[in-house]
């Protein structure tokens, strides 16, 4: 065992409140990556469900029109599937339509993909549901605008709570088959074409890279009698959504970097305090011969593992907290200012390693500065002699 080892266990640390601000510190920063992680999860999630992180659709789409319609089985279908990025394809019809409920009026989307309800069933937000008083089981009359208006009466389903605010709330799910027989369409018809891509966070430089590269394909596998259809990225359709969680992503860089100072500043004030009280230790090992280093290593030791200490029991409560919102969903949100009506919480293992390992190599950094103390103790006097 090293010198600096066996000094460092019989050194005892008294620094209580220091413990205490560094596990809030890393309580705080679990907390804040967690959430950031679970808002970039559950919306780039909703957006993925409403439109796809990337959409093939006819140029000038007209959901007024039973024109704007796209072959689902084109060459460059098969050419997308192989693409690595690619995860699962969806065709989807939509239609803008009227509901009629009594006196109340309501313009909606309706949405027909292949895993919706079947037997002219359909999935309602919640929002137009209370608007309009409606629950599971009721009959609507819906009223779809076109070349001649049709009508069609639904049985509602489901009841769903819609992630985000805006265009979901208006959206209606059907069956494809329900939408394809209501346009007069083939079961190889479609409004357009969703493209989910592998891996929840991606990045918005990566989707709109992969807009591209899907662009790219249809044109170039489109037969040459047919026009290509354009393919368009979540970016684009929601970009106040992706703004605001790159600003999010800021505020939580700013939280870390505020958390690890605070961090790292009572555990300067700490290892100040403890230097003092050992002052006299300091100066008789220096004077048996021990280098500044090896001292300062003993203290640094030392101090690491009440860093470790509050690290952990930081963690343990951070986690503790993330578990707890993520069961009960506890703290709420105003959906029209968060786009969520709850705080979304995200686990990400990696991240949190990342985060910790980042913050107490910073801290011990910072630890560095008062360790320079201990080449300015001088033994003749420092040492007692009795």
């Amino acid at each position: 065992m090293k010198a600096s080892t066996f000094i460092a266990e019989k050194l005892r640390f008294k620094g209580r409140i220091a413990v205490i601000s560094i596990a809030i510190s890393f309580l705080i920063m679990i907390v804040a990556v967690s959430v950031t992680s679970g808002f970039r999860t559950q919306l780039r999630s909703g957006v993925s469900d409403i439109f796809g992180d990337v959409q093939l659709s006819a140029d000038g789409t007209n959901y007024l029109s039973d024109d704007s319609r796209l072959l689902t089985d084109m060459p460059y279908m098969e050419e997308i599937q192989k693409l690595d990025f690619v995860g699962k394809i969806v065709p989807a019809i939509y239609k803008a339509g009227i509901i009629k409920q009594g006196d109340l009026l309501q313009g909606v989307m309706f949405k027909g993909i292949p895993d919706g309800p079947d037997s002219l069933g359909c999935r309602l937000p919640s929002a137009i549901a209370a608007k309009l008083s409606l629950k599971e089981g009721d009959r609507i009359t819906v009223y779809f605008a076109g070349e001649k208006v049709r009508v069609r009466k639904f049985t509602v389903k489901e009841v769903y709570d819609a992630i985000l605010g805006g265009d979901d709330k208006l959206v209606i799910y059907a069956s494809l088959a329900d939408m394809q027989a209501l346009c007069g369409w083939e079961s190889n018809e479609a409004s357009a074409i969703e493209i989910m891509l592998k891996g929840v966070e991606s990045t918005p430089e990566a989707i709109d890279a992969a807009a591209q590269e899907i662009g790219s394909t249809v044109y170039f596998n489109n037969p040459q009698d047919k026009l290509a259809p354009v393919a368009t990225s979540s970016i684009g359709r929601f970009p106040q959504i992706f703004s605001w969680l790159d600003l999010l992503d800021v505020n939580v860089l700013l939280v870390l970097g505020l958390m690890t100072a605070v961090a790292g500043f009572n555990m300067i004030s700490g290892l100040l305090i403890a230097l003092f009280r050992n002052i006299s230790t300091i100066g008789i090992l220096k004077s048996v011969g021990m280098k500044d280093r090896a001292i300062a290593s003993a203290f640094l030791q030392m101090a690491s593992k009440v860093v470790l200490k509050g690290m952990v029991i930081g963690n343990v409560a951070g986690l503790g907290l993330c578990l707890l919102q993520k069961a009960t969903q506890l703290v709420k949100l105003d959906p029209e200012n968060y786009f969520i009506a709850y705080v979304p919480v995200n686990i990400d293992i990696p991240r949190l390693l990342v985060t910790d390992a980042a913050a107490f190599a910073l801290i011990m950094i910072m630890l560095l500065l008062p360790s320079l103390f201990i080449s300015g103790v001088d033994p003749a006097r420092t040492v007692k002699v009795r």
